[in-house]
């Protein structure tokens, strides 16, 4: 049986942010229509506050004459610089390589792993790190290696550096942090810009720190909520990627929360690594944009 074009062919993803002015679509439609592509789906939006105009577009080849990857990047410069663009060509057959970092609480890597060994979430698990011990023969189980790298205050910034080290030698694309119980330093923050997920277990920018759920108890919320968002120097405040929430009343204890929440966690750091990895979230300053 002859393969149907679509199959022939493996999808491309363009993303792009620019100041809004007239023409970007057409641009765009017509540079990737000239070099032999075929447009599978476009997303669009312009921020009128912010005057900004925010674009996703899935192409794939749709005749011989469609250059490499490379060649269309060295084209598409000059569209970009007239626009003056931020963007970036991805190949969507490509996997993203994905470190974990997790600590005790395990229930945010279970979903993970589970999610990407039925193939629902489009990564390759290169590792899991951990300051405990504790999920080792969890992960081994699933075939992943696992990395023990405990942490004391004096030791801080040596297993930081062991942390770094390994993202560069597993070649991670994206680290995340699945309830990794410590807060990394500004430098480590840094070196991570733009590819460090974290989950954190409430509604940002309120109840920042520990023990949110408790201080969400403590206000009496009716709504709880999990916050998966951009890893930066500044603690909890990162562009949010995505959120969550469940209803809550004055019967529910403190540990009730906890159990209702993780479940809100799991959820919300899986759509924001899926948004991430499938390249549907631009940042703009303190703010995304998501084409989800």
């Amino acid at each position: 049986m002859a393969k149907t074009k679509a199959a022939a062919a493996s999808p491309y993803i363009l993303i792009l942010k620019c100041p809004d002015r007239k023409g970007v679509v057409a641009a765009v439609s017509g540079y990737l229509a000239d070099n032999d592509a075929s447009i599978l789906e476009s997303n669009h939006f312009n921020d009128s506050i912010e005057d900004m105009f925010y674009m996703r577009t899935v192409f794939r080849a749709d005749g011989p004459g469609m250059p490499s990857l490379d060649k269309l990047r060295q084209g598409f410069e000059i569209i970009a610089d007239r626009f003056h663009m931020e963007w970036a060509f991805h190949d969507a057959s490509i996997k993203p390589r994905v470190l974990l970092a997790v600590s005790k609480f395990g229930h945010c890597l279970y979903d993970l792993m589970h999610r990407w060994k039925s193939g629902l979430l489009p990564v390759e698990i290169v590792g899991v790190m951990s300051n405990h011990d504790d999920m080792r023969s969890f992960v081994e189980w699933n075939g992943v290696p696992y990395f023990h790298l405990p942490i004391t205050k004096d030791t801080k910034a040596a297993q930081e550096a062991q942390f770094l080290g390994l993202v560069e030698e597993l070649r991670a694309d994206l680290v995340v942090l699945a309830r990794y119980m410590q807060i990394l330093s500004p430098d480590l923050c840094a070196q991570l810009s733009g590819r460090c997920i974290n989950i954190h277990h409430s509604f940002l920018p309120s109840f920042k720190g520990a023990k949110p759920y408790h201080q969400a108890w403590d206000r009496g919320v009716k709504l709880i909520g999990a916050t998966a968002h951009y890893v930066t120097t500044d603690l909890d405040e990162g562009p949010i990627i995505e959120q969550g929430a469940q209803r809550v009343d004055h019967r529910q204890t403190p540990d009730d929360l906890v159990a209702i929440g993780r479940d809100v966690e799991c959820s919300v750091l899986a759509r924001a690594v899926t948004w991430h990895v499938e390249h549907r979230v631009i940042v703009n300053g303190h703010k995304t944009v998501v084409f989800a």
